[in-house]
C-alpha cells in the first residue's frame, strides 16, 4: 500500500533488461553465428529501497553504470520495475533527457505549449505561464524558430524553462545542468535553490560532486545495483571518494 508520508517510496525494486543479437539470415550466418540471437539478461537494479520524503532534495551518485539514471527514469515511469513498487506522490516535471519531448520542425514557443501540456497543464494555464519561460530562457527572437535549429544548451534552457514553470510537486533531473554557459548554469543552480525552499522534491543525478553539496542534504550511493550508502551528503561522498578514486 502506499505510504503517504512521502513523496516517493522504492520497496525492493529490481530492473532487468533483456540483451539480444541481430538475428542470423543466412544458412552461412546461421552455422557460424548458431549464439547469436539468444537473448542475455542484464540486471541492472538489484532490490532498491528508499524512501524520500516531500521537500527533500537528494543526489544520486555512482560510477556510469550503476543504476542512477534508471531508477530515475523508473521515478518517471518511462520504465516499469521487472520486480518490487514504486510509488510517486504528486505532479512529476523530468529533465532525463535533452529536449525530450519537443518536435524537431515545432518552434520554442509551440513547443512550450506541447511541452508544457504533456506536464498537464491546460492551454490557459500555459498562456498565463509563456512569458516567464521564455524570459527565463533567455531566447529572445529565436524563440519563433524551429528547436531543430538550436544548439544543445538552446535546447537545455527551453526544456529546463518549461519544467521549473509547470507547478510540479517532484522534480527529476538527470546531468541536464553540466550542459550550456556557465551563466545558465548558476542561473539553473539558483532556481533549484529557490525551488527547495518551496518545498519541492527533487531528485537530481550528478557527477558533479561540488553542487551536489552545495544542494542535496542527502545523497543516495548507487553501486552496481545496489544503495551502498544513504544518509548525509558530505559523508555519503566522503566514503563515495574513497573506493571510487
Amino acid at each position: 500500500m502506499k505510504d503517504n508520508n512521502y513523496a516517493i517510496t522504492v520497496k525492493d525494486v529490481y530492473k532487468d533488461f533483456k540483451l539480444s543479437s541481430d538475428k542470423p539470415y543466412t544458412l552461412k550466418e546461421r552455422l557460424i553465428f548458431s549464439n547469436k540471437n539468444k537473448k542475455e539478461i542484464r540486471s541492472i537494479l538489484k532490490g532498491i529501497n528508499i524512501k524520500i520524503e516531500k521537500g527533500e532534495t537528494v543526489a544520486l551518485i555512482g560510477v556510469n553504470g550503476s543504476g542512477k539514471s534508471t531508477l530515475l527514469k523508473l521515478m518517471t515511469k518511462i520504465i516499469y520495475p521487472t520486480k518490487g513498487k514504486l510509488y510517486v506522490k504528486g505532479k512529476i516535471a523530468s529533465l532525463l533527457e535533452l529536449g525530450a519531448g519537443f518536435h524537431p520542425d515545432f518552434t520554442g514557443r509551440e513547443n512550450i505549449y506541447f511541452n508544457a501540456s504533456i506536464f498537464g497543464l491546460s492551454r490557459k494555464e500555459i498562456d498565463q505561464r509563456i512569458e516567464d519561460i521564455i524570459k527565463f530562457s533567455e531566447l529572445g527572437d529565436l524563440i519563433d524558430t524551429p528547436v531543430r535549429t538550436y544548439s544543445s544548451g538552446m535546447y537545455m534552457r527551453l526544456a529546463f524553462s518549461v519544467a521549473i514553470n509547470v507547478d510540479a510537486d517532484v522534480l527529476l533531473i538527470d546531468e541536464i545542468l553540466a550542459v550550456g554557459d556557465q551563466h545558465f548554469q548558476d542561473k539553473c543552480f539558483d532556481k533549484l535553490m529557490e525551488l527547495k525552499k518551496s518545498d519541492k522534491t527533487i531528485v537530481i543525478v550528478s557527477h558533479s560532486l561540488d553542487s551536489v553539496k552545495k544542494l542535496c542534504d542527502r545523497a543516495i550511493w548507487i553501486f552496481e545495483g545496489k544503495v551502498r550508502k544513504d544518509g548525509n551528503t558530505q559523508e555519503v561522498i566522503d566514503e563515495y571518494l574513497k573506493v571510487c578514486q
